[in-house]
């Protein structure tokens, strides 16, 4: 007794705790929803999402026009069991189940049903239509997960052989990491897949790989080692390229969610085929009941790609502290005169001698730059800062173009009339970046009212829409009412895609740009504007045509009534003038003799106005069609055909249009 009261007195001291480390993998996995694998759904569409846009990056890179095929294979239970080797075992136990349905429940249940059939009996009998009575769902455990197998095949770079288990099991180890317009962000692509692969399914991922003009397929089966962050590789091995393919094929099983995620997967892949129109996508999702067999082709619609994006330098005002210590430790030039020319931006040697004469006497132009002190290195962190530096051009940036865009929306919209804008350049936080736009009016599957489509370094955007910048510029900021548009009643697409070397994404996946920054709002809010002023004036000219037409209908249809009313007229000054109770002359004269005569009737008078309505809307059509540029027909789309290699060709390309000149 007195020594529990002693232990009361006297409480335990806690154990000293561990310093403990994580690796980037265990990182990651424990915080999945940072890189889009929130859920199982979500899982399947970023697995996707991330194996199309590498394989975009791989073709592009080599400047070939991408082909990428991509499949979702649903894998049963009893087929995920045997592929791990595991037996199906049957219920012993049934209440253990989360979906073990309960007397009570039972009770209730079949309670509604009866209900339910009830009203529709009395519906019947009233004569009213009879909704069918959807099959009542079973309940579904947790533990019942959906398995699908995807597969993404390209036609891009390759991989080196010895390169594979490291860009595939090693976490944040990529080659997108300069200052360079990428589709990617974290570098985690395939990573995270294979790394939601090994938490879902223990299953290791396979790869299919080779570069162009090499003999042999490089395959390599792997998975990842969480805690170490290290590829775990089962097999590697090179095999017979007989077809003398390039490329890679990646193979994953994860577990997802087809049924609540399908129509973002799909609504992905037709806003990547507006982006991307030189690019050929093949879409399947495969299903043992076949009356859910997916097949979608998006055809490529031109073979003009944009520029690749080029590595850039840092600008000055778009550094810190950190950033210049690694500057410092990676150059190799030797003094601070070189380094402040090569290693930034519109920094030329007149202006970095400027600026080491602003730092004060303990700097020149000669010293060594590894030897600045911490002191020297904040003094000039905090130049950099406050000095003023030319705006970087976007001259290493890779917009669509607005050229592709037309063409994107035009091939999978199909819309009445669309207008697209490529902006200049600008500027936030020393990054370039360039919004582009367009806005379209009709089309197949658009919705009425404002379907807007959101792209960022030429990537959809499908989540978060409602704090985006498009999504509050396009719904408060444009009265779309002066650009003769109906807000809620025309079917108004709104695209808008921004590239830049940083894209200002909020939250923790690259889900949407923030409103906050002033620069982008204002280029996004000037590029519709510039949309709308072109929609404006070929709204206009449809409506005078629409007129014009109203005219030409109501004039033909009081021909009639006019031909008699003008035949009774000249009919009583021709009797006039023969009574020679008032004489005419000249042409009036002619007129009233050929009236006497009945050389002019009124079917005469009919056909000449019918053919002077004809004329003057054939006049006003062709000024229309002259202003315009366009008829009301539809067209026959045209592209350019893909060149034999053989064919040499100088190309001259600017946004709106692009002139090849074949030698």
């Amino acid at each position: 007794m007195k020594q529990r009261k002693a232990n009361q007195r006297f409480p335990r001291k806690p154990k000293e705790s561990l310093l403990k480390q994580k690796s980037p993998a265990e990182f990651f996995a424990e915080n999945k929803n940072i890189a889009g694998f929130d859920n199982p759904g979500k899982s399947l569409y970023t697995t996707v999402r991330e194996l199309v846009e590498n394989s975009l990056d791989s073709a592009e890179s080599i400047s070939e026009l991408p082909v990428v095929e991509i499949t979702i294979e649903e894998i049963g239970k009893s087929k995920f069991n045997s592929m791990i080797g595991l037996v199906d075992r049957e219920r012993v136990d049934a209440q253990l189940y989360d979906d073990y349905e309960t007397a009570k429940a039972r009770e209730k249940r079949l309670a509604k049903e009866a209900r339910a059939q009830e009203m529709q009996a009395k519906n019947a009998a009233l004569g009213k239509k009879v909704k069918e009575q959807s099959s009542t769902k079973g309940m579904k455990g947790r533990g019942e997960a959906s398995f699908y197998r995807v597969t993404c095949k390209d036609n891009g770079k390759g991989m080196p052989h010895d390169d594979i288990p490291n860009m595939f099991g090693r976490v944040l180890s990529g080659t997108k990491y300069g200052l360079k317009q990428t589709r990617g962000k974290f570098g985690l692509g395939a990573k995270m897949a294979l790394i939601w692969s090994k938490m879902s399914t223990g299953l290791p991922i396979e790869i299919s790989s080779s570069m162009k003009a090499q003999s042999y397929i490089s395959f390599c089966r792997l998975d990842i080692d969480i805690h170490r962050n290290i590829p775990h590789i089962h097999l590697h091995e090179k095999r017979n390229n007989d077809d003398w393919w390039h490329g890679a094929e990646i193979q994953v099983v994860i577990e997802g969610n087809w049924t609540t995620y399908r129509s973002k997967i799909l609504h992905y892949m037709r806003q990547m085929a507006v982006i991307t129109p030189y690019a050929q996508f093949l879409f399947r999702f495969i299903s043992d009941a076949p009356d859910k067999n997916v097949t979608i082709q998006f055809a490529r619609r031109t073979d003009v790609m944009p520029p690749v994006p080029l590595e850039t330098k840092h600008h000055p005002s778009s550094v810190d502290l950190l950033l210049i210590k690694r500057l410092i430790a990676e150059t190799s030039k030797q003094n601070l005169l070189q380094f402040l020319q090569h290693e930034f931006v519109n920094i030329g040697k007149s202006l970095a001698e400027r600026l080491i004469g602003e730092l004060g006497p303990e700097f020149s132009p000669k010293m060594v730059v590894k030897s600045l002190s911490d002191q020297q290195i904040v003094r000039i962190n905090q130049l950099f800062r406050q000095a003023k530096f030319d705006d970087p051009t976007g001259d290493c940036l890779s917009p669509a173009g607005e050229y592709n865009l037309h063409l994107g929306i035009i091939k999978e919209l199909h819309p009445d009339m669309v207008a697209t804008y490529s902006g200049s350049a600008q500027v936030f936080e020393g990054h370039p970046f360039i919004v582009e736009a367009g806005v379209s009016v009709g089309g197949k599957d658009v919705k009425q009212g404002l379907n807007i489509f959101r792209f960022a370094n030429r990537i959809p955007l499908l989540f978060e829409q409602g704090a985006d910048v498009v999504t509050r510029t396009a719904l408060k900021r444009i009265n779309w009412g002066s650009y003769k548009i109906n807000q809620t009643q025309d079917r108004i697409g709104v695209f808008v895609s921004v590239v830049s070397t940083k894209i200002p994404f909020k939250g923790t996946g690259k889900e949407y740009i923030g409103d906050d920054i002033t620069e982008i709002a204002t280029a996004v809010k000037s590029a519709i504007q510039q949309c709308c002023i072109q929609l404006k004036s070929k709204i206009m000219k449809k409506m005078q045509a629409r007129e014009q037409q109203e005219r030409k209908r109501n004039l033909s249809r009081y021909i009639p009534d006019a031909t008699n009313a003008v035949y009774d007229v000249l009919k009583h000054m021709s009797q006039s003038h023969a009574s020679k109770r008032k004489r005419y002359s000249g042409e009036e004269a002619e007129i009233l003799s050929k009236i006497t005569a009945n050389l002019i009737t009124k079917e005469t008078l009919k056909e000449k106005l019918a053919e002077h309505v004809e004329k003057v809307d054939y006049e006003m059509a062709m000024e229309y069609a002259t202003q315009s540029g366009v008829t009301e027909e539809p067209r026959e789309d045209i592209f350019i055909q893909t060149l034999d290699p053989e064919n040499k060709f100088i190309e001259f390309q600017s946004p709106i249009f692009v002139f090849r000149l074949v030698c």
